[in-house]
């Protein structure tokens, strides 16, 4: 095959996948969104909003580390497609049910079935791509995931928060019926081949899954998903009900403010990438610079208190932080493609993501009360900190 016609499927396979990780990520921000609207108007309190959220990343966490192992052997239409279905059939459910137990049930429900996507799509495109190309999608996944919030902050400013959440409902069955046609369009067209099928895949190497993935860096990554966890998911969850409680901004000015922060965040990505260059190649050097500067910035957060200087600040240390996570997701997961592992090890690293921001998503809503905003943020400083430590290539054949 032609250097010219891979990168065209390439394209419409990163175009399609960059899609479908859109609408998953606009539906997981639906509750972050409209959190303002719903305690202002006395709809849900801290505690609640904190337990769903939390529900959500525990089922989210577990799926994934199911759902990774899983999208190895099952074809990766009928995962994502199956995924997407049944979280937006619970999203426009979710407004209609009263009594919290079948809130916080539907809404686990969604978060496991959204977990049937990253891993299975991940494994299609760095099985059916170049590297370098399999690089590029996955930034464009990683585009999606930060650019899914303003979208769904923009949901917020429109709709009231019943129909923001079958708005989203509505978008993820359309995707998922949509996922479901093209893929097996793409099936036919030989642009998605299933590895897993072949002999030739079942090597010496997947024989031993776990030698293999500690030999190529996985408990350092797990680590880095931990710490970028808290900050990209439970951090960016808070953000909403940060700028109204502790900058007191009114309802409407924080969900369009959250949406301006959002919207600037989702080109962390590329930014990413740029320092990654910029870095002679090193993810190392990248994590490193990355962590240490969120940590300075997280710092300078809790001294500066001016409104607008708070939120660059803020947002700058985010956007640092989640350049670590870039290289966890573009760089270090599409690198595993040799290994048959990459739905395994994406699932296992997510798993390991949203089981630290189920806990911490938690454990910040009973914090703020406590320590109040300012030690929360400090106990992010921490984080980052932490991140520069586990950063440090200790041996030179550790580096990355």
């Amino acid at each position: 095959m032609g250097l010219k016609i891979q990168t065209k499927n390439a394209l419409f396979l990163g175009l399609l996948c960059s899609l479908i990780y859109l609408t998953v990520y606009i539906s997981r921000n639906v509750l972050s969104a409209v959190s303002p609207e719903m305690l202002t108007d006395n709809i849900f309190d801290e505690n609640i909003i904190g337990t769903m959220s939390s529900i959500f990343f525990f089922a989210y966490a577990v799926g994934q580390l199911l759902n990774g192992l899983l999208g190895d052997i099952v074809y990766s239409k009928y995962m994502i497609s199956i995924g997407l279905i049944v979280a937006g059939v619970s999203s426009f459910i979710i407004p209609e049910l009263n009594q919290r137990i079948y809130i916080y049930t539907l809404y686990g429900i969604m978060g496991f079935a959204l977990s049937m996507i990253y891993g299975p799509m991940t494994k299609t495109i760095d099985e059916n791509t170049t590297h370098s190309l399999a690089i590029k999608c996955n930034l464009g996944l990683n585009f999606s995931s930060y650019f899914g919030a303003p979208i769904a902050g923009l949901l917020a400013i429109i709709f009231i928060w019943k129909t923001t959440f079958k708005t989203s409902g509505f978008i993820l069955v359309t995707v998922g019926i949509i996922c479901y046609i093209l893929f097996t369009y793409f099936e036919r067209k030989d642009i998605i081949t299933y590895r897993q099928n072949n002999k030739e895949t079942k090597s010496n190497t997947f024989s031993s899954p776990i030698k293999t993935l500690v030999s190529r860096s996985i408990i350092k990554f797990t680590f880095v998903s931990i710490l970028t966890g808290v900050i990209r998911t439970s951090v960016m969850f808070w953000l909403p009900t940060y700028l109204l409680q502790y900058l007191s901004f009114g309802e409407r000015q924080s969900t369009t403010i959250f949406t301006v922060i959002s919207l600037i965040i989702s080109i962390g990505s590329f930014a990413a990438a740029f320092i990654y260059k910029l870095l002679k190649n090193s993810i190392n050097k990248t994590l490193l610079f990355s962590f240490a500067l969120s940590a300075v910035l997280f710092l300078a957060t809790v001294i500066v208190k001016h409104e607008i200087a708070n939120i660059i600040l803020l947002v700058l240390a985010i956007m640092a932080s989640n350049c670590a996570a870039t290289m966890m997701w573009s760089f270090y997961c599409p690198s595993l493609a040799d290994t048959g592992l990459v739905s395994s090890a994406t699932g296992y690293l997510d798993f390991i993501s949203y089981m630290s921001a189920a806990i911490s998503s938690k454990l910040f809503a009973n914090a703020v009360g406590g320590i109040g905003w300012g030690g929360l943020i400090m106990v992010w400083f921490a984080l980052m900190l932490a991140g520069v430590i586990i950063s440090i290539p200790y041996k030179k054949r550790c580096e990355i």
